[in-house]
């Protein structure tokens, strides 16, 4: 494929401009842990910082210690995403890169700024939440499911050629 990398590079460009925007719009009018309710019971926007992972994976651990963590982490897996850029000529496979790589920048700019990820978007059913969320999670989930199905399906469209 060629010129793939311009493409990918706006993709990813894009996700991080409106994750960041989003969290800034959120840190600039909210408080911390403030709610407002856009479609009662089922979606709300409520303003939280997650120390940790998704899930708040490793939020416990010590401060230093797990920013360093996911630092390296976050840098290792641009690196693998890179290279995985640089092989692919998949199309389906390049969007999901570019939206995994500008979801994980989105969350490591937190992480240098913070020391943790903002996270304000809030799904529920009665007692039931899902761990709040941002854009980059989002970016990286769709990404992700995007390489799921092209692993479950991709000799499937190899066999009708």
């Amino acid at each position: 494929m060629k010129n793939k990398y311009p493409w990918v590079a706006a993709v990813a460009a894009l996700v991080v401009v409106l994750d960041q925007l989003t969290k800034y719009l959120v840190v600039q009018r909210f408080r911390l842990h403030e709610t407002v309710q856009v479609i009662p019971g089922l979606f709300d926007l409520t303003y939280v910082r997650n120390p940790g992972a998704a899930f708040g994976i490793l939020a416990g651990a010590s401060g230093a210690w797990r920013t360093a963590f996911f630092l390296t982490v976050s840098v290792a897996a641009l690196a693998v995403i890179i290279t995985l850029v640089r092989t692919s000529q998949v199309r389906r496979q390049l969007v999901a890169f570019s939206l995994i790589g500008g979801g994980a920048v989105g969350n490591l700019l937190d992480r240098v700024r913070f020391g943790e990820v903002v996270d304000f978007i809030d799904w529920h059913y009665r007692s039931h939440h899902w761990p709040t969320f941002n854009i980059a999670d989002s970016a990286i989930t769709i990404g992700v499911v995007l390489l799921a199905i092209d692993m479950l399906f991709a000799g499937k469209a190899e066999e009708g050629k």
